[in-house]
Parts: C-alpha cells; sequence; structure tokens
C-alpha cells in the first residue's frame, strides 16, 4: 500500500547520464525527474535506447565503465546517493536496493548449487553458514516454491525458467530492501508463469512494503502492476501519470503511437493492420536540442523543432512534454489499415503440410522423455497456424521435427502429399528451400563476422542458385520487400537495430521463396513499436507470396492478431485446435481457458486468474488418463485420472481433448468468476 506521508523511498532530479564514446561525452538520459512513494510501483516504458536501463543503474551504481552521471541528483530513502565511495555502493546494494534483471540464468552462476548462492546473500550480511542455509530455506519458500530443500540442491540448469526467477526475486528480497529495481523480469516467461511470478511480486510487495521500479515494455503488465508510469523517449521523459490515466488517456503523441502498436481487444490481421512509429530513436550521436519525438512525430510543428517545450500539468499528477497534448490523440496514422487483396484459404484442396500422428521421444540419462505424442495438424497455402502452449508443451520440438532438424520417433511430415524425408541431411535442396525458419533471436541467427549483402547473397545463392548480377538484382528486391534500406546491406548485423536484425533475418529466410516459415518467437525480444512493424512485414509477405506460417509464441495477443488457426499443446499432446476466433472467444479446452486468464491487459478486466497448481508435470512420467488432469480446475472424477480423453470434432474445425461435453463447457465457464480459482478444485460430475 502506498504511503505518500513518508518520504520518498526514490527521488530523481533532473538527472543526466552520458557515456564517453571516441572521445566524446554522448548523452544518453537528459533531466529525468519522478519519485516513488513508500510502498508504490512505478513503472517505466519506452522502446530499447530510451534508457530505461541506464537510470535504474544509475541507481544501484552499476553503469558501465564509460558511463557517468554529469548532473542532478539520485536520493534513495532521503540519502543522495551520486558520488558514493565504494564501501558506501556496497552498503547500499546490501541493505537498500536490490535488482532483478530480464534474462534469471545469466543473473545466476551455473557451475554453484541454488542454496549456496542464496545462503551467500545472507552470508554478506554477517549470518553464519547454517544460519544462513535456513534463512535460504525460509526464503525459497516465500517465493512459492514448493520443494525448496530439493530446489535448494540443484544447479540453475535444472530449474525452469520460472523458477529461475523465483530464485533470483528470493535473493533480491534476502536484504528486505526499500526498493526493488525489475528491469523486463518476464519478458521471457510464458503467459501462466508471467502471471505467477506478477502474483508473487504483488503478494511480497505487500508483504514487505517495499517500493518497485518496474522496467517494461510489456504495456499489459503496467496495467496489472503499476499505479503510475513515466514513458521515457531518447533519455527524455515525455509523458507521467496514474496509469488508468495514461493509459485510457495518453497527451503525448509517443504514448499514443506505443498504444496503438499493441494488438488490442481481438485485433486480427484481416480487420486491418497495426499502426507504427515511423522512423528510428535518434542515435547518442545526434544534438536534441528542441523536442526529441519531433522527427517521429505527425503532430509536429515548426515550434517543436526550434524549442523543447516544457512539461504541461494535464491534471494534478499527470503531466505531458508536448506543445500540442491536447491533440495528441488525433495524432494520424503512419500505417494505412487497408490489407489489401484479402486471404482466402482455399481448405477444400490438399494442405501444402501434413504433419501425422508424429511422435518424439528422446533418451536422457537412462530415462525416456515424451516429448510428443501423435500429434496430427496440417496447413493451407496464405493460412498461420498459431503454436501456443507453456514452455515444455513441445512447441519447438513439433517446429524441429517439421524442418528435419531431428528425426521424429514416429509419424510423418507430408509436403504437397510428398513424404519428406525425416531429417534435413536427407532432404533435397529443393525441400529445404520450401521450408524456412525465423528464429527469436537474430543476434544468435545471424554471422556477426558477415555484412548484410553477404548473408543474403550466401542464402541466395544457397536456395535459389543464383550468383553474380542476377543474384545483387533479386538482393535488392528482397531486401525492398522487407523495407530494408540499400544502406543496411554494408554494414554487419551488429551494428543494426533488433528490429532491423529480425528484417534481415526475414530477408534471408525468404530467399529461397519458401511455401513454408516456422516463426519460433520471432518478436518476443522485440519493444511493441517494432512489433509492430514485424508483424505488418510478415501479413504483407503472407498477401504478396501467399505462404504458409507456423507461427510459435507465448504472446496470445500476438498470436490471435496474426493466425487464422490455433493449436494448443501441453505435454506434448494436442489439446485444441481450431479457428483463432473460436478457440479465443470459447468455450475453450480448461487448459486453454487458464492460459487466456493470465494474459494482463492494457486495458484491465477480462477473465478472472485460474492458477495452475504446480509446474508442467515431467514428460519422462506424464500422468496417467488426461495428463492435464493434476492441474485441472475443471477435472470432474476418476475418469479424467484413469482415461486419456480422444481428440474429438466438438464443432466446425474445432477439435478438443476432453472427458467433459462442449456443452457442459459453454455452461461453466458463462458463469461469473468472482475470483481467481485454483487447479486441483473438484467440479460436479458433468
Amino acid at each position: 500500500m502506498t504511503d505518500r506521508g513518508a518520504a520518498p523511498t526514490l527521488e530523481l532530479k533532473d538527472l543526466e547520464v552520458v557515456y564517453r564514446v571516441r572521445g566524446r561525452d554522448r548523452q544518453v538520459v537528459r533531466g529525468v525527474s519522478f519519485t516513488i512513494a513508500a510502498g508504490e510501483t512505478y513503472g517505466l516504458v519506452g522502446e530499447s535506447g530510451c534508457g530505461k536501463s541506464t537510470t535504474a543503474l544509475a541507481v544501484v551504481g552499476y553503469l558501465a565503465s564509460n558511463g557517468r552521471i554529469r548532473g542532478g541528483s539520485i536520493c534513495v530513502a532521503g540519502r543522495d546517493v551520486v558520488g558514493l565511495s565504494n564501501r558506501a555502493l556496497r552498503h547500499l546494494r546490501t541493505n537498500d536496493v536490490s535488482m532483478v534483471y530480464q534474462n534469471p540464468a545469466e543473473a545466476l552462476n551455473p557451475s554453484i548449487r541454488i542454496g549456496e548462492q542464496v545462503a551467500e546473500v545472507f552470508r554478506v550480511r554477517g549470518a553464519g553458514r547454517e544460519e544462513a542455509l535456513e534463512r535460504t530455506l525460509q526464503a525459497l519458500a516465500k517465493v512459492q516454491i514448493a520443494d525448496p530443500g530439493s530446489v535448494m540442491a540443484r544447479y540453475p540448469h535444472q530449474l525452469s525458467g520460472g523458477m529461475q526467477q523465483r530464485v533470483v526475486i528470493a535473493m533480491a528480497l534476502a536484504n528486505d530492501p526499500g526498493l526493488l529495481i525489475l528491469d523486463e523480469p518476464t519478458t521471457s516467461l510464458d503467459a501462466t508463469v508471467e502471471a505467477e511470478v506478477l502474483d508473487l511480486i504483488q503478494h511480497l510487495q505487500a508483504e514487505f512494503r517495499t517500493s518497485v521500479l518496474f522496467i517494461t515494455h510489456n504495456l499489459g503488465v503496467i496495467a496489472k502492476m503499476c499505479e503510475r508510469v513515466g514513458v521515457l523517449y531518447a533519455g527524455r521523459l515525455v509523458e507521467e501519470g496514474p496509469v488508468s490515466e495514461v493509459l485510457k488517456g495518453p497527451r503525448h503523441p509517443y504514448t499514443v503511437g506505443l498504444l496503438r502498436c499493441v494488438p488490442r481487444g481481438g485485433a486480427r490481421k484481416d480487420r486491418g493492420r497495426l499502426d507504427t512509429i515511423p522512423g528510428f530513436l535518434p542515435s547518442i550521436d545526434e544534438e536534441l536540442r528542441a523536442c526529441v519525438f519531433a522527427p517521429r512525430c505527425g503532430l509536429a510543428q515548426d515550434i517543436c523543432r526550434a524549442t523543447e517545450p516544457p512539461l504541461y500539468q494535464i491534471t494534478e499528477d499527470h503531466s505531458s512534454r508536448c506543445y500540442f497534448h491536447e491533440r495528441a490523440q488525433d495524432l494520424p496514422r503512419t500505417t494505412p489499415p487497408e490489407l489489401g487483396q484479402p486471404i482466402l484459404v482455399d481448405r477444400s484442396k490438399a494442405p501444402l503440410l501434413a504433419v501425422k500422428e508424429l511422435t518424439k521421444t528422446f533418451e536422457q540419462n537412462g530415462r525416456r522423455i515424451h516429448a510428443l505424442e501423435a500429434v496430427s495438424a496440417a496447413l493451407w497455402p496464405g493460412e498461420t497456424l498459431g503454436l501456443v502452449g507453456e514452455s515444455g508443451s513441445g512447441k519447438t520440438t513439433f517446429a524441429r521435427a517439421v524442418l528435419g532438424l531431428f528425426a521424429p520417433t514416429g509419424g510423418t511430415v507430408e509436403l504437397d502429399a510428398h513424404v519428406l524425408p525425416p531429417t534435413l541431411s536427407r532432404r533435397t535442396q529443393a525441400d529445404v528451400r520450401e521450408l524456412q525458419i525465423v528464429f527469436q533471436n537474430p543476434d544468435s541467427a545471424l554471422n556477426r563476422r558477415h555484412a548484410v549483402r553477404s548473408i543474403l547473397r550466401r542464402s541466395l545463392k544457397k536456395l535459389a542458385g543464383i550468383s553474380g548480377a542476377p543474384a545483387e538484382e533479386r538482393l535488392l528486391m528482397l531486401a525492398g520487400s522487407v523495407r530494408l534500406a540499400e544502406r543496411y546491406l554494408t554494414v554487419r548485423p551488429n551494428q543494426l537495430s533488433g528490429g532491423l536484425k529480425q528484417r534481415v533475418a526475414i530477408a534471408r529466410a525468404f530467399a529461397g521463396e519458401p511455401r513454408l516459415v516456422v516463426c519460433d518467437e520471432p518478436t518476443s525480444a522485440l519493444d511493441v513499436s517494432v512489433q509492430a512493424a514485424i508483424l505488418n512485414l510478415l501479413v504483407d509477405l503472407q498477401v504478396q507470396r501467399w505462404v504458409a506460417y507456423l507461427f510459435i509464441s507465448h504472446d496470445l495477443g500476438v498470436v490471435r492478431y496474426i493466425s487464422d488457426r490455433i493449436a494448443v499443446l501441453y505435454l506434448g499432446r494436442l489439446m485444441e485446435m481450431g479457428p483463432a476466433e473460436v478457440v479465443f472467444d470459447g468455450p475453450h479446452h480448461p487448459y486453454t481457458e487458464a492460459l487466456l486468464s493470465a494474459v494482463p491487459t492494457i486495458d484491465g478486466g477480462g477473465r478472472a486468474r485460474i492458477k495452475l497448481a504446480g509446474e508442467i508435470p515431467s514428460a519422462a512420467a506424464p500422468p496417467t488418463g488426461c495428463v492435464f488432469h493434476t492441474r485441472c480446475h475443471r477435472r470432474i472424477g476418476a475418469i479424467c485420472d484413469e482415461k486419456e480423453p480422444p481428440l474429438v470434432e466438438v464443432g466446425p474445425g474445432h477439435l478438443m481433448r476432453c472427458h467433459i461435453p462442449i456443452e457442459e463447457l459453454r455452461r461453466l465457464q458463462a458463469q461469473p468468476q468472482e475470483a481467481a480459482q485454483v487447479a486441483g478444485t473438484k467440479q460436479p460430475a458433468a
């Protein structure tokens, strides 16, 4: 609970941060001022490169060696921390401020057991070994780890992403900090684990009365978690206010642009394209003497390019740095909403891809891991099949088996009714050309030692069999189709932004005119503005080339926007599949229902949160009967424990694997839910 009568936990006044690059100071944070009250959660949003993480790192004194605070003040619990000695900084980090980073795997030492890592936090504060281990057990229990003694004996790689993040949060809260900084703590987590981590943070914040600085590009998370929000652009705070006011009535064109980039309210590709923000963030080399957003703003006038606007007070708590804040919501669209020629998928013809009874079993430490169990699906030209489910459900295994990256244990993959060889090495060049992939992280997928032109030329030679002048002509057409300016062809991937790198990866995938592209989390690491541009690009390419997509993502809003049909996997089984609107609107399989209830939305409201008990079971020892029954909030009795339900058609093109009749599911899910449900609660027999 926020205590505005007490001194603020964090107060920034006119903070300026610079980095020394090539002998010059380059400003990255420009006079940022905000306060976080005792017990308050404050959100900080903006595109990558806006200065969010730099601001947080300045608070804890973790700036890079070439970074320094050039002006302003940072007060933590009334104490100015700028210029503290190394010893005083260590004391600050030990007792007053903790930070949780985006990737928990990188925050944990892979060679040290969990118990020793958490205990070290208590040892630093003077606890003996036995006391530290006892307090570690208590700390892990606090973050709702069911078997903390067992977890203490494991190494980080033996834990799921959600468990790793809980451990990092336990370490961060071990010193009972007054301020907790969360830097994208849920970006890499699937919907259910993200919801669990967010619930955990809210519970612990209430218990410890900790103030929170929450940095994220997920505006739905901001709506769920924060009381106030600040919008950063190019190191300048351009809008600030209560979350409800800023998200429902934004008064700066940049905030309006960010909100328009997010698929909301059941947005779908066949109903119009997402809007985007034109241009790019200014580089740190640029001198910004007027409005920092003017070069990208559709409302900008001469005054915006000549003089920086002051901070206008909209209400007592809501402010905007824009001369035309009253017209902010009249910002003209950057991207025309029209799609052009609509895609009409003809399912009366044979499918492009047919996957039949695909099964994959791995051998690991003498155990058989059942990653896929007789999964069947089909894709037609011009169609997108969205693949969703928690981490460990089999999504990536399914995609890799389709691509031939490993051989399935059973079943077949057919392309145009032709059975493909099980492994990539045995497939023809034509087979390889027609099935391509766009990975989640373009940094790992692109060779950083080669220029973009070299990367695309190599793909054209290998996939399309062309070189020389024809290859250069095709290369320029390819770059144009993904809206990659010619000037970027001469640079290496590490010189490009995340969105530009992903455009290069998409261009490479399309070099051989593929008919099916697997998109494995292609937008999860991107800002909402870049995400919108990439989604529009994928839709445009689909319209132009009639390509089919197998689209894997844990962002269900993105999946709903781009997909024609949805397949829901759980523990290697297909639990539900059908048209996107049918699957999302319900009635749903209970697992799908739980997934959808976990998604935070900008508009708030929506379904009551259904909490799934425990982790996804081990694929080495799946539950008997329905594999979901151990976590299912609609379990109806022994039949769920003993008999696996068949996959049956419950509506036109709508398949479901559940013992509860569809009409009963419709009745149950239509009932109002007053509070979050917990899996395992027995329902009346259907």
